[in-house]
């Protein structure tokens, strides 16, 4: 220990003190750097983080947001127009008619309802299966066309075409439409 005092009681030339203060100085530079500087800039690259995701969150909440405002408009114009629709309807009823428009009622080989009522809802969806025989693609075209477009809320379910024979230009139709009652 005594040793040490004697080092540290020592006259330093005005070398070793320019040595000592710079190895003091970087020391110090090398602490403040540790204890100040590093921590902020570690703070400043996990802020960068957080803003990045979260701002990744926010556009996700924005799409799901507009997503949400379409499907709301979606349902309240079906409700408008399950609303607006005839209280008699039923589903058979308006294919059968339909069909006479299109001109394919007599290429009908059947036509199978069938219901189901929902009981969380109290509202009955009702299901339409018809064959048509030998119809042309532009009398197929008309039929789905008047059924897709109108304003009574029916929906092709299923669909499937098959090429008649020799026959060109026919097909056999078999499909499902379907709509909610109440």
């Amino acid at each position: 220990m005594e040793r040490l005092y004697r080092y540290l009681d020592r006259k330093y030339s005005k070398r070793e003190q320019v040595g000592l203060a710079a190895a003091g100085i970087t020391l110090l530079l090398f602490l403040f750097f540790q204890v100040v500087i590093s921590p902020v800039i570690h703070k400043k690259s996990r802020m960068e983080g957080e803003i990045v995701t979260r701002k990744k969150a926010l556009m996700e909440m924005v799409t799901l947001k507009n997503d949400f405002d379409q499907l709301k408009r979606s349902s309240e114009l079906s409700e408008r127009h399950f609303l607006q629709r005839d209280k008699k309807f039923t589903l058979f009823s308006f294919l059968d008619q339909l069909a006479g428009q299109s001109g394919v009622k007599e290429n009908i080989s059947y036509m199978k309802p069938t219901s189901s009522k929902k009981q969380e809802t109290g509202l009955k969806k009702s299901i339409v299966e018809i064959k048509l025989n030998d119809i042309t693609l532009n009398q197929l075209t008309s039929y789905l066309h008047g059924i897709e477009t109108s304003k009574n809320m029916v929906f092709v379910k299923r669909l499937s075409i098959t090429k008649k024979g020799e026959q060109d230009g026919f097909v056999t139709v078999v499909l499902q439409a379907e709509t909610v009652e109440s």
